[in-house]
């Protein structure tokens, strides 16, 4: 294993645990911490995602980078690549959508379910599994 593709896997891997530690663990669990109102659920969420969004971007720029430099050409690129064009689609498509949401109920307002919040989490797990993929790739050597 080359130095490139062991950082690609580092980072893989990093990038992977950021995601399933937040998004599949935390975000869940917020809600049913006693006394956490759907408000302040709201606030840390809106501060954890994006802060969780601002790592994911360097994370994807590290691997963009590498790959581009051709310092690590394998078969785990496609995966890779999906990962980091839904990190894309979720920072310019449905994050705003999002943002503009969680404002409103943040001042009150009583909404229905969110279809964007739903669209975000499929992302999530597209995102996962294509991290996880791209890992084991790595991994196996293809």
């Amino acid at each position: 294993m080359t130095t490139a593709v062991a950082a690609v896997l580092a980072v893989v891997f990093l990038w992977l645990g950021h995601v399933v530690a937040i998004s599949f663990i935390e975000a869940p669990l917020r809600f049913r911490a006693p006394d956490v109102t759907v408000r302040i659920g709201i606030g840390i969420g809106r501060v954890v995602f994006r802060a969780l969004n601002t790592v994911e971007s360097v994370l994807a720029l590290i691997l963009v980078v590498i790959f581009v430099a051709g310092a690590a050409g394998t078969d785990a690129v496609i995966p890779i690549v999906i990962a980091v064009v839904v990190l894309a689609a979720q920072l310019v498509l449905v994050r705003p959508r999002l943002t503009r949401r969680t404002t409103r109920a943040m001042a009150g307002e009583q909404l229905p379910r969110s279809r964007a919040h739903l669209v975000y989490v499929l992302f999530e797990i597209v995102k996962a599994a294509a991290l996880l993929t791209g890992g084991l790739l790595l991994i196996s050597g293809a």
